[in-house]
């Protein structure tokens, strides 16, 4: 089985906030990172190195727990698409201009589509584009 995981269910690892429905749902994708083939478009490890950066310049965590976190994600085996920029171009912005989302919001979308993979959620403009394009919300195999 493949997913790809946006920013938006990793961050609820980091910082464990949200609701506790987007907390269960994250910890469900969690539980199925070491038996799913997970999908990450390139621009995601400078997504999560944005958000802690502004957690940290914030005073909301400390460099040290970014480290492990990120020594943490460095561990898990995800496949970041290597995309070029003539297709990013070409296929994401026209993914965000289609279903009105950021570039950011469409290189998930736009390789979900691509690979033919379910998507890991919890941004709900990025939910409603998913539901629009026919990909599915990523719902894990609870045991």
């Amino acid at each position: 089985m493949s997913f790809v995981l946006d920013n938006s269910v990793a961050m609820r690892w980091f910082f464990g906030d949200g609701s506790q429905k987007d907390l269960e749902y994250s910890l469900a994708v969690l539980s199925q990172i070491t038996v799913s083939r997970v999908l990450v478009p390139c621009a995601w490890s400078l997504e999560v190195a944005n958000v802690i950066a502004c957690a940290e310049t914030r005073g909301l965590v400390a460099e040290a727990r970014s480290a492990e976190f990120i020594q943490l994600l460095s561990e898990m085996d995800f496949i970041e698409d290597g995309i070029e920029s003539p297709l990013v171009f070409a296929n994401v912005l026209s993914v965000a201009r289609r279903y009105g989302l950021s570039a950011y919001g469409a290189s998930y979308l736009e390789l979900a589509m691509r690979e033919g993979a379910e998507l890991a959620t919890l941004d709900a403009e990025l939910t409603r584009a998913a539901s629009q394009a026919g990909v599915t919300r990523f719902q894990p195999q609870v045991n």
